[in-house]
């Protein structure tokens, strides 16, 4: 699962040996659609990046989700869908994926209909798990200085 989280200090936080380029990368596209995956730190706890070396983090562009990590804390942050399924596009359908199991919802109409790229930045070359609303020419444009698989 990924962290949701408020800021470059809580990327820092809970990961190690991060690239040099970190900080331009996170001014040129968080918030935003980009989930970073970087080695996981013994801040973070096994249960939530399952016992892997590694841990996804994710800087909303959502006012509301914001606003909550920023009072809370960092959040797990699993994509609105059953693994290995499209992610939803719409309410019902993701009402409908879980078999309305789920409690807590909230539509507020802000889905956006494309998945964020996965970076995994904890290996060299780094390496696209997911390609997203940020493509790689978009990515090297911003980082010359990165490498892609």
């Amino acid at each position: 699962m990924n962290l949701n989280v408020a800021s470059y200090e809580d990327i820092l936080t809970y990961s190690k040996e991060q690239p040099d380029y970190l900080k331009k990368l996170y001014d040129a596209f968080l918030p935003g659609p980009l989930t970073i995956i970087l080695k996981a730190n013994g801040q973070v706890p096994k249960w939530i990046n399952s016992g892997l070396t590694t841990v996804g983090f994710r800087l909303p562009n959502h006012p509301v989700t914001r606003e909550l990590i920023q009072a809370e804390g960092p959040l797990i942050g699993p994509s609105a869908n059953k693994s290995g399924k499209e992610s939803g596009r719409h309410f019902d359908d993701i009402r409908a994926q879980f078999d309305f199991q789920v409690t807590g919802y909230r539509d507020d109409n802000a889905l956006l209909g494309v998945d964020s790229t996965i970076l995994d930045l904890s290996v060299s070359p780094a390496r696209i798990l997911r390609q997203g609303k940020i493509t790689k020419d978009d990515l090297l444009a911003a980082l010359p200085e990165l490498t892609i698989e």
